[in-house]
């Protein structure tokens, strides 16, 4: 069963969110229940939560700690896991730290375990003889796969399942589906903000464990201009959400993609993307509201109440802002990415991807290692990914500039490699924004055609949102649809031909490339004219500077302006191939066209690129 519900008035919410304990006698009879708790890190609209707790005599809230995703990888290119950078890391746990306070003002606890989340949480379901297994739906691949394992499992033991939909405003399947009527979203009862949970029932032989620190998950301390300054939590997440729509005249007048990438000591943006996992999309890089978006990332603010704190300043305001590049807009881009995420096979990835362009990229491993750890040359570059490293969040516009210089603008290698970076070290990574936006910015399909269907519709309502989406999607990836939106029209062709300048890009917005001597100290003395293009400076200022390039800070690893124009024949030809063969292109085809690209390449930028040496 999946459901969606909203809350009631964010005053009267906030308010509420920490009642002084009170037993509800209602709850004092009935069975088990297991809480798992996933993304939706939080007490409040929590309704899987509050189902657990309807009519149990204890429920077990649970956590589990996957080794897969945790343990830390010695061979990992910065410290953390295989799958995760330590800054997310630790967000994930000062979120679990956060979430287990809470409980425990409730008169419970978060109970943590550790192995492979379905066989931990079968477990758990036999040794404590839960009879009602709550957890919010996930539409992300893992989960879907993991969820058909423990459902199977709790179908054949006669173990009720409720999974309600409160990650997003709507529910995917709907979207695509179009059901008749209005959605679950508008129509359901008020999520309510418990003041008290059943006890926790004995764990049995189970081996439950506080949460963990990063040393007891085998880090090593480091330093503190490595950290995030970014808290993980809900109660962290419930501050900042109060700090933004205190303002209403930003709130009303917010307008994506606009703000500065290089705005480092007060980003430009709300920060709430990693406490909602994410919640606020820009138009090509949904998780960038510096940590609002890490707040969603990890389900530790609700997207739907978020929605409902707008609409309420919206209310009270003579005009504002409309989608797509309002903060709702970038709400209705949050559900188009996931639907379209749910509703695509092979969404990760280029193969076997219908809605992606097949593009013969490059197998560099070496410019993709000097992208990763900022030596590629260009300090605007190099900046934005230090800060990504140390951060774990950068401006979406300063995302747009990394990811295109990787793909489509100066490196030619493959999205997926950037996709992977970003997905291990962005604390608000998300799978199906993160995917779908490394699409995007690599002009690998083709979502920058249909934000004009916000600009023609009025909202009045939930359900008018909900039409909207399912509008973005139709045009985008609905089956009938493929063929006419999906190869190349005229529009299309000339997206690949604006390109971020690693150069002028960031001049605009930081002239005296304060940003860039913050994040590359090595240039901190660099004088301003030459700090986007430290090489053209003579030897002597760069003596004076004490910053000798080719030794103290790498020559670029590429020339911008004949990459550029190779990049774009690429482009041209890879289009040209998936218009001739109507999309169906194969592996051979590919092959083809490489070796095809490679003859043709330009001498001159195919000499600038290989003579230079990579500084380690």
């Amino acid at each position: 069963m999946r459901v969606s519900l909203c809350l009631s008035s964010p005053n009267r919410f906030l308010q509420s969110c920490h009642r002084p304990n009170s037993p509800n006698p209602s709850m004092a009879s009935g069975s088990s229940s297991l809480m798992w708790f996933r993304k939706g890190l939080r007490i409040h609209d929590n309704p899987a939560l509050q189902h657990a707790a309807k009519e149990s005599n204890c429920v077990y809230p649970v956590f589990v700690i996957d080794p897969y995703f945790m343990e830390p990888d010695p061979n990992a290119f910065s410290p953390g896991s295989s799958r995760a950078g330590l800054n997310r890391i630790r967000f994930l746990l000062e979120s679990l730290v956060d979430l287990d306070s809470s409980l425990r003002q409730l008169g419970s606890r978060l109970l943590v375990l550790k192995g492979d989340p379905g066989e931990v949480i079968i477990r758990c379901l036999k040794e404590w003889e839960v009879k009602r297994l709550c957890f919010e739906y996930d539409t992300d691949p893992y989960y879907q796969a993991l969820d058909i394992k423990v459902k199977n499992y709790a179908s054949a033991a006669g173990i009720e399942v409720f999974s309600p939909v409160s990650h997003t405003l709507f529910d995917s399947a709907d979207i695509i589906q179009k059901l008749a009527g209005q959605p679950s979203w508008a129509s359901s009862p008020l999520s309510t903000t418990l003041s008290w949970l059943p006890p926790v029932g004995d764990v049995g032989t189970c081996e439950i464990s506080n949460v963990p620190t990063v040393k007891e998950l085998g880090y090593e301390e480091i330093g503190q201009d490595e950290l995030t300054p970014f808290k993980g939590g809900e109660s962290e997440a419930l501050k900042r959400l109060r700090e933004s729509i205190r303002d209403k005249d930003w709130v009303a007048n917010f307008e994506k993609p606009k703000g500065d990438p290089s705005a480092f000591l007060k980003p430009a943006t709300t920060v709430l993307s990693p406490y909602l996992k994410k919640l606020i999309v820009s138009l090509a890089f949904l998780s960038f509201l510096p940590p609002f978006s890490s707040i969603w990332q990890f389900g530790c603010l609700s997207s739907r109440y978020f929605y409902q704190c707008l609409t309420d300043v919206y209310k009270n305001v003579k005009r504002h802002t409309s989608p797509p590049v309002s903060l709702v807009g970038q709400l209705l881009w949050r559900d188009f990415f996931y639907t379209v995420g749910f509703g695509t096979p092979n969404f990760d990835r280029m193969k076997g991807n219908r809605i992606c362009k097949q593009i013969p990229w490059n197998d560099d491993d070496e410019l993709l290692a000097a992208w990763r750890e900022a030596r590629t040359g260009y300090p605007w570059i190099d900046a934005i990914m230090v800060q990504l490293r140390k951060w774990g969040w950068m401006h979406h516009l300063a995302r747009h500039c990394v990811a295109c210089f990787l793909t489509r603008g100066d490196l030619f290698v493959h999205w997926e490699k950037g996709r992977d970076v970003f997905e291990r070290l962005l604390i608000d990574s998300d799978w199906a924004i993160n995917n779908g936006n490394w699409l995007w910015l690599s002009c690998s399909s083709f979502f920058y055609q249909v934000p004009n269907i916000f600009y023609i519709t009025s909202f009045t309502s939930a359900h008018d949102s909900a039409e909207v989406v399912y509008r973005v999607y139709s045009l985008s990836v609905a089956s009938h649809m493929y063929k006419k939106f999906s190869y190349f029209n005229d529009f299309h062709v000339n997206q690949y031909n604006r390109i971020y300048s690693p150069i002028s890009f960031g001049k605009k917005y930081d002239p005296n490339g304060n940003y860039i001597r913050h994040f590359l100290p090595i240039l901190k003395d660099m004088p301003k004219e030459y700090i986007y293009e430290p090489w053209t400076a003579p030897p002597s200022i760069q003596a004076k500077a004490k910053c000798i390039i080719g030794k103290d800070y790498p020559k670029p690893v590429v020339c911008h302006d004949s990459a550029m124009k190779e990049c774009k024949r690429k482009l041209a030809e890879a289009y040209a191939l998936n218009k001739r063969l109507d999309g169906s292109v194969t592996e051979e085809d590919l092959k083809k066209l490489r070796r095809k690209l490679e003859e043709d390449e330009n001498p001159e930028s195919n000499t600038s690129r290989t003579r230079q040496k990579l500084i380690g």
